[in-house]
């Protein structure tokens, strides 16, 4: 039986040196998993336009949207995940997570230390200079 696939993107967020990183939380299919935060495409909206959207809604700050960074795709159990990255800029507001458990300014080294969702690894990797 083919999965249904979902298109999601991804921040790839860097300021001084780090990379900022997010941990869904415990009522997640995907629970304590570190990520790129982001978020599912709704209907008739560009990526850009979605991470701009999630940023917000997921942290209370303002990004901009700058070059695209890469694509994975990951065949979860249930569902087929098309993962869109861009780096982003921060531009506005006070960082305030409201739908993840924890989140981290790490730098790419670090990286390896969290357990990150599959279909962010590709990244993990490519930020490490591994790719």
């Amino acid at each position: 039986m083919a999965l249904d696939e979902i298109e999601v993107t991804a921040a790839i967020m860097l300021e001084n040196g780090k990379v900022f990183i997010a941990q869904r939380t415990a009522d997640d299919r995907l629970a304590h998993k570190w990520e790129f935060p982001g978020g599912k495409l709704e209907d008739g909206e560009t990526p850009r336009q979605s991470l701009m959207r999630e940023m917000n809604e997921e942290f209370g700050i303002e990004v901009a949207v700058c070059d695209f960074f890469g694509e994975s795709t990951y065949d979860y159990d249930y569902v087929r995940v098309r993962l869109l990255a861009y780096l982003v800029r921060w531009n506005d507001g006070e960082l305030r997570p409201t739908a993840h458990e924890d989140c981290r300014w790490v730098t790419p080294r670090e990286l390896a230390e969290y357990d990150f969702a599959p279909a962010d690894l590709p990244f993990v990797a490519k930020l490490q200079g591994c790719e």
